[in-house]
């Protein structure tokens, strides 16, 4: 029986729910930021995004210079220019892990994030708190989505952080524009890191839709690498005409404009847009079908 304004038995609230339950209270950011903060995946990955730019620092310290032949003279121009500045060093790190390394990192947080817990069994009974299924996808979306955005802030910062010490704060420099002064390029380094995050984006709504598709959490990110990988390759297919154009990963590489003097932004805009679309797409079907599936595991 429902109790008076004084006092008594508290009776169900609106919709038959206990009363005082609000479903915007359940599992909340912090929480779930804390609980994935003692994953040892979490763990591993920040860590090495701290360490990746220290290899490459002790990596520039054993160049002999004696590598600069037998077809690696683009690259090598680029480690060159990697060494005349922290913010170049900055860019050099940024370079060598935006096809590969960040495209994992990403789809490690946001495809691991509810197919580990279907694997572990421990889903339903984070449903059955009750936690209500959209708001358990939203919080676990935007936990992940924080994680990757500070994998790339942790990558960049160590590598800005060490560079500089290594080798002074001086004029960006790169191979599509002439110095900028330093002040610029940090503004402009910090463009290229809002783009990658934009463009991240796309792979970060095709990992967590494998997510809530699967029950294995290793299948969830390897399949968004997989198709990432995909896409870049059918990108170098020039058969393919103006159908390129729709790939996701097609203006990937359009932070380069951002360098350029003066910076070319079309294709940064058309990128951001596209990957917009396809992170909207994506993250639209996965609550779609996780809010219409059983959960058994």
């Amino acid at each position: 029986m429902a109790s008076s304004p004084g006092g008594g038995a508290s009776g169900p609230g609106a919709g038959g729910a206990a009363a005082g339950y609000r479903p915007s209270a359940t599992l909340p950011f912090a929480a779930e930021f804390r609980r994935q903060a003692s994953r040892r995946r979490t763990q591993l990955a920040l860590g090495f995004m701290v360490l990746l730019p220290l290899i490459i620092l002790v990596a520039f310290q054993f160049d002999s210079g004696d590598d600069d032949r037998g077809g690696r003279g683009e690259f090598s121009s680029l480690a060159d220019l990697a060494t005349s500045g922290g913010l170049n060093f900055t860019l050099f790190s940024i370079l060598v892990s935006a096809s590969f390394l960040l495209v994992v990192v990403v789809a490690l947080f946001c495809g691991d994030t509810v197919a580990s817990e279907a694997s572990w069994g421990s889903l339903r009974y984070l449903l059955a708190v009750p936690v209500p299924r959209a708001r358990l996808l939203a919080v676990k979306l935007v936990v992940a989505l924080a994680y990757s955005g500070l994998a790339l802030l942790l990558l960049a910062g160590t590598a800005l952080l060490a560079g500089t010490l290594r080798y002074g704060w001086k004029p960006l420099s790169s191979q599509v524009s002439a110095e900028l002064a330093p002040a610029d390029g940090l503004l402009r380094l910090l463009g290229v890191l809002g783009y990658l995050a934009v463009v991240l984006l796309v792979v970060a709504g095709l990992a967590f839709l494998l997510s809530v598709t699967t029950d294995a959490a290793l299948g969830a990110v390897g399949g968004a690498v997989l198709l990432w990988i995909l896409s870049s390759i059918l990108d170098q297919i020039t058969a393919l005409g103006g159908l390129r154009n729709l790939l996701p990963t097609h203006y990937s590489s359009a932070w380069l404009g951002l360098l350029s003097s003066p910076m070319q932004t079309d294709d940064v805009v058309k990128g951001a847009f596209s990957a917009i679309v396809y992170a909207t797409l994506f993250w639209s079907l996965a609550f779609w079908r996780f809010t219409r599936k059983d959960i058994t595991s």
